[in-house]
């Protein structure tokens, strides 16, 4: 930090805040990196602790992505692409590989925990920044929702496999979807909850022992399934035309926002400079190829029409390949640790969100309070749970799954912009990784990230925009005042 009076270093943004200007000055003030690095781990009563490696990063990557298309989404997107669902996935894959890119230069440049929003805090403004951590929220908030849905059709494979009893439609499906209230999905947000109260470390030791399941499970299935697989399966190849394609590449880009969770562990993380680009890559490596894998032996093994309406569509084709219901327990119980990994690292991603939002004062002070035993902001922690709890138990999949991935789908946008805007602005900024071919690779990140959004419906844009308008209220009559930056212009 700098003493009052003094000048900036040759070369560095000067980190004291902008004099009081007009709306456009205080709408566009940016917060300095240094002072975004500076204040890393700091929150209201205590700190966060660095306690992850990075395997254990690139365990919380793959715990937020792998399971959340296969395992739920599957069945939403082959009734769009057909067995073409394999290419929605690589187009998805790749949209995410260019954004990820961007992703692993400013996590390696910008180690904090708000990810997307911190990064274009310090490129963009804190208008444009408020517009992105609202749109994490929208990402990380309503994706755990998502999953929990669909965590109560595997729970139910499984008892009924096992035990012989199922819990009923009205009490494991959402309004709308025959159900009154899904309570398995309630049920599950708790107990990621419970693993969050105890601390990070914790946390990622359980994640690793419930991502190394759902690897063996996803492996089994491939195994078991390819005995299944019929060549006429694939004929109806592209049933809908790439308009099929993208569409359900839009949906399934949900299944990527992996990489952004590790993002958010950057104040929690040993070497985070270093750890961060190579967790971030080494994940979506991973996801990707399996996603393919099983993708395409999933759609040879059962006729794509039969897709429509399955959330556990997997457990189903191991059950009719077999002909036996052991398989179909076995996967049934790999998906419910899985779908309960990717719960629990995404709400932790947007716990972290909200702990830096809270930090620069665009949301209240009880987000960034940490309690000084577990290093953990539990006030955070029940607050989001129980939010996402409810909404998991009340809104249908299909509806929250596009919501996230059009909310995924404008924060990756803002990043790739924002590390050209950086690369601009502070050239000679150590940098423990690079975009290849910037600013070309970051420009096809965005474009794809675009025409991902344009394959949306019109209800998804119109759910967007409301989401956006409320933001926009809740940033001018209440973040703009209170924004750190803002009260020390006073």
């Amino acid at each position: 930090m700098l003493e009052h009076g003094a000048a900036p270093p040759a070369g560095a943004s000067d980190p004291r805040p902008p004099a009081q200007g007009g709306l456009g000055t205080r709408l566009m003030r940016r917060k300095p990196v240094e002072r975004l690095v500076a204040e890393g781990g700091q929150g209201e009563g205590g700190t966060l602790r660095r306690s992850m490696g990075m395997w254990q990063l690139t365990m919380i990557s793959i715990g937020a992505t792998l399971g959340t298309g296969i395992f739920v989404v599957l069945g939403e997107a082959v009734p769009d692409a057909g067995p073409a669902v394999i290419i929605s996935f690589v187009i998805a894959g790749i949209t995410a590989l260019f954004s990820a890119l961007s992703y692993a230069e400013l996590a390696g440049t910008i180690p904090v925990s708000g990810s997307s929003y911190s990064y274009a805090y310090a490129t963009l403004g804190e208008l444009v920044a408020w517009i992105c951590g609202w749109c994490l929220i929208l990402e990380y908030g309503v994706s755990v929702a998502a999953v929990a849905v669909g965590w109560g059709q595997y729970l139910n494979e499984f008892l009924g496999g096992t035990f012989g009893f199922t819990i009923p439609d009205a009490l494991s499906q959402p309004p709308g979807d025959g159900g009154i209230f899904n309570l398995p999905a309630l049920l599950v947000v708790m107990l990621a909850m419970v693993f969050l109260l105890g601390g990070a470390k914790e946390s990622a030791r359980a994640n690793t022992i419930m991502v190394a399941v759902k690897i063996v499970a996803l492996l089994l299935f491939c195994g078991v399934a390819l005995q299944g697989v019929r060549s006429g399966n694939y004929a109806d190849f592209m049933p809908l035309g790439m308009t099929g394609v993208s569409a359900a590449g839009a949906t399934l880009f949900f299944s990527y926002i992996g990489f952004d969770a590790a993002s958010t562990a950057g104040e929690e993380a040993k070497n985070p400079q270093r750890d961060l680009p190579r967790a971030i890559m080494l994940s979506l490596i991973i996801v990707t190829a399996l996603y393919c894998l099983v993708a395409a032996i999933a759609v040879g093994a059962m006729p794509w029409k039969k897709f429509q309406g399955s959330e556990a569509a997997l457990a189903g084709i191991m059950k009719d390949v077999s002909g036996q219901n052991f398989w179909a327990v076995l996967l049934a119980f790999g998906a419910v640790i899985a779908i309960a990994s990717v719960v629990l690292t995404v709400l932790y991603g947007q716990t972290r969100i909200l702990f830096a939002m809270s930090r620069d004062g665009l949301v209240p002070k009880v987000f960034s309070k940490v309690h000084a035993k577990s290093g953990a902001p539990r006030a955070n922690t029940v607050i989001v749970s129980l939010f996402c709890g409810v909404l998991a138990a009340a809104i249908p999949l299909g509806q929250l799954a596009d919501a996230t991935s059009i909310g995924t789908l404008f924060a990756f946008a803002l990043v790739n912009v924002a590390v050209v805007v950086l690369r601009y602005k502070r050239p000679d900024m150590p940098r423990t990784f690079r975009t290849p071919l910037s600013p070309l690779f970051p420009a096809i990140g965005f474009l794809l990230c675009v025409y991902m959004m344009g394959s949306l419906d019109a209800v998804t844009w119109v759910v967007f925009g409301v989401w956006m308008a409320v933001g926009l209220v809740v940033y001018f009559g209440y973040g703009m005042r209170r924004s750190r930056l803002a009260t020390a212009e006073k």
